[in-house]
């Protein structure tokens, strides 16, 4: 499977490091060109990577912490900066006043719980922060959520991969399913809360 095989993921991280991993997750957190990258997988992989001592658990939480904290804020901040200034336009076939509108009552009343759910989901969660700031949530409200939402992913999955790696012999043959799992079960809640919704 390409760049996310665990053997070329492993490679990753041993080539880029702390600060790689650090601009990795900043990127797929809060900029538009990091939707792409393999976030989850990443970060679960060096948790494992750290039960094998070929990185530092107590050093790789931190950084993966600050870079999808940073990774967020960059994100709301760019949103709320060309926000407005899109919608000001005149109504277009892709941007309407309206939906700024919608986008502010949207967060308002389930910012909290997309922002803390959305770590936990690809591409998602590069742009929920974005959208938080085009549709002007309020910022204190923002920046609690995003710390919970980050400690929740940056230290359950690399914790995963570290307890895993200490306890099952040769658990890297089975890095990729056990993550796509992980994907899998993390979609659930919000597959259910749009069920329900829609059941309302």
């Amino acid at each position: 499977m390409g760049i996310f095989s665990s053997a070329n993921l492993i490679a990753l991280i041993q080539a880029v490091g702390y600060l790689g991993l650090f601009a990795i997750i900043f990127a797929e957190s809060g900029l538009f060109i990091g939707f792409f990258l393999p976030g989850d997988s990443l970060i679960f992989t060096a948790g494992f990577l750290a039960s094998q001592n070929l990185l530092n658990i107590w050093i790789l939480i931190p950084l993966l912490f600050l870079g999808a904290v940073l990774g967020d804020n960059f994100g709301y901040a760019f949103g709320r900066r060309i926000g407005p200034a899109i919608f000001k336009k005149e109504d277009g076939l892709l941007f309407r006043k309206k939906n700024l509108e919608k986008a502010h009552s949207y967060y308002e009343k389930y910012g909290a719980k997309t922002l803390v759910m959305a770590r936990f989901m690809p591409i998602v969660r590069t742009f929920v922060p974005i959208l938080a700031g085009v549709g002007q949530m309020e910022y204190k409200k923002f920046f609690s959520y995003n710390l919970i939402g980050g400690a929740l992913w940056t230290v359950t999955l690399p914790l995963m991969g570290y307890f895993l790696g200490r306890s099952i012999p040769n658990i890297d043959k089975y890095l990729l399913p056990i993550v796509i799992g992980i994907i899998i079960l993390s979609f659930l809640p919000s597959i259910f809360e749009l069920i329900r919704s829609r059941r309302r």
